[in-house]
């Protein structure tokens, strides 16, 4: 009896039905494909035997290639959007893309346990205390790859690094109006009623002039 492996999934067993009993008794093959010949030539034989591996083999991989294929293409229906996505909407991702990375390449942003560190918090579990002066509206954050990041100009140094007062002022100004994106982005955006400034650089030392012109943002999105 010979053996043909002509692809680590197949192989080919040809001998006499005893040979072949005998090997099938030791294969670990999930499906066996079995053809029996009467009366046939030997060299008839080997020649059709020949044949029919060579196609077997090349017929496996060739289902092989069309099943990878076609998981291939499913995969990819379910990750592209169904419908294509418009200009505008192409547009508009990658200004918010922009807005987002010039948001937090405007400034110092601290996840919880940077400021449970520079705020004295229990470190057991820094995340409790930032997370209910968020929840109080005492201090705002974005949310980024998960994590949340909270302002550093929200903190007053010289109370302990807890969150400013005149912060806590504006997040109520914007209360319904602006999500934490939304104020990072005012807070960072040169203001006309600040004299071109940002909201960010006078929080600290002008803390009354920029909850006016939260104020005066408001009025305007109110007359709109």
């Amino acid at each position: 009896m010979s053996i043909a492996a002509d692809h680590p999934g197949v192989s080919t067993l040809v001998g006499t039905p005893r040979q072949v009993q005998l090997r099938l008794g030791k294969s670990h093959a999930d499906r066996v494909l079995l053809v029996t010949f009467d009366h046939i030539k030997p060299k008839v034989f080997e020649a059709l035997a020949e044949n029919v591996t060579n196609v077997v083999s090349s017929l496996f991989e060739i289902l092989l290639e069309r099943h990878d294929r076609e998981s291939l293409e499913r995969l990819a229906e379910v990750l592209v959007p169904r419908t294509v996505p418009s200009p505008r909407l192409l547009k508009e991702a990658a200004m918010l893309v922009q807005a987002r990375k010039a948001v937090l390449e405007s400034g110092n942003w601290l996840t919880s346990a940077q400021i449970a560190q520079v705020a004295g918090l229990s470190t057991l579990n820094p995340s409790a205390q930032p997370n209910k002066w968020k929840k109080r509206g005492l201090i705002f954050a974005i949310s980024h790859g998960g994590v949340d990041y909270f302002p550093d100009y929200g903190l007053d140094r010289e109370a302990g690094y807890r969150p400013s007062k005149a912060l806590a002022r504006i997040i109520d100004i914007f209360a319904g109006h602006k999500d934490g994106w939304g104020m990072a982005y005012w807070f960072r955006s040169d203001n006309s009623f600040l004299g071109g400034k940002r909201p960010q650089d006078l929080l600290a030392i002008q803390p009354e002039r920029v909850i006016q012109s939260a104020v005066d943002e408001m009025l305007e999105v109110l007359h709109a």
